[in-house]
């Protein structure tokens, strides 16, 4: 089976058939695919995640061991300022604006959750500096609301696998949860980020090494032109 940018209208039976054959492809070239946050409690997943936004998951993980041994519940976020927090947190990039919103979502938790993170995700949702995407991120490795949380990886290959023509973050979770079934959304969401890290690049996706390449239709990728080299090769 074999897709390219030319293929016809395909059905939404044939699609889903399409986009569970693709993960569990991936899933076979990464069986030990996790979030690469270091966490140890709700909090910190929470915290970390927040940090992570425009960040590396390598830089958020040097600077949370730190963190969170200074700061090691909600009350000992809420009970200091945010300039209390930066120091921990400025090689993360928009730190002020982190810091203040850490601060500001631990002051939420203590006054209205108990000093807990919720598991829903609408009250995630309500927490300062936490959108609908981290929010979903926090669920589904918490045991909380299902979700599949689209973050750039996400959005980018779920449209150039064809599984979504939209780009706003919403509508393509929407796509994805009504293509996969919903005790396959968090892996699904997860092996899409690696196979976004690792293989599809946004600039220049390697294709030539793609598990799934043979499932997709490349939307939007312009492919590389074959080198005399890969002639050459292709007729030995």
């Amino acid at each position: 089976m074999s897709y390219s940018s030319g293929v016809g209208r395909e059905t939404t039976e044939a699609k889903r058939r399409r986009a569970i054959e693709v993960l569990n492809r991936l899933g076979t070239e990464m069986p030990e695919v996790r979030i690469e946050l270091d966490y140890h409690t709700p909090l910190e997943l929470l915290v970390a995640v927040i940090l992570s936004a425009q960040c590396t998951d390598k830089r958020v993980n040097m600077v949370t061991p730190a963190l969170f041994q200074r700061f090691p519940d909600a009350q000992a976020y809420a009970s200091v300022k945010p300039e209390a927090v930066e120091p921990f947190i400025q090689t993360c990039g928009l730190y002020r604006a982190k810091a203040k919103n850490i601060v500001a979502a631990a002051k939420a938790l203590v006054a209205e959750h108990g000093g807990q993170v919720p598991l829903a995700r609408a009250a995630l949702e309500k927490l300062p500096g936490v959108g609908r995407k981290t929010a979903g991120v926090v669920c589904i490795h918490l045991g909380g609301d299902a979700a599949f949380p689209v973050d750039t990886h996400v959005k980018r290959l779920a449209y150039r696998l064809g599984f979504t023509r939209h780009t706003d973050p919403d509508k393509v979770e929407a796509d994805m949860q009504a293509l996969l079934p919903t005790e396959r959304w968090m892996t699904g969401h997860q092996l899409l980020v690696w196979h976004g890290r690792r293989t599809c690049f946004a600039r220049s996706p390697a294709c030539e090494r793609c598990v799934v390449a043979e499932l997709c239709p490349k939307k939007g990728v312009r492919l590389k032109p074959a080198t005399p080299t890969d002639a050459g090769r292709a007729r030995s």
